[in-house]
């Protein structure tokens, strides 16, 4: 089954769903569901941007994905 998901812009009360090429199906299921804001709060935007500055100020401070996994391993 080729399923399609995208969040599209109402207008009008109506919604414009464009397929692709090589999308060929005669007939179609169409499930609409309100859209959910995923609202990000303040602190964690504060945080991000912080963390951001700090990095761009000294790469050297960031960890090697690897090895902050087998950190947090190694702890449990």
């Amino acid at each position: 089954m080729e399923a399609i998901r995208e969040i599209v812009k109402v207008k009008n009360r109506q919604v414009i769903i464009n397929l692709p090429d090589d999308f060929d199906a005669e007939e179609v299921e169409v499930i609409v569901l309100k859209a959910i804001e995923n609202e990000i709060p303040q602190w964690h935007i504060n945080e991000v941007r912080e963390r951001t500055s700090e990095y761009l100020k000294n790469p050297d401070i960031a960890l090697d994905f690897d090895e902050a996994i087998k950190d947090i391993e190694n702890e449990l």
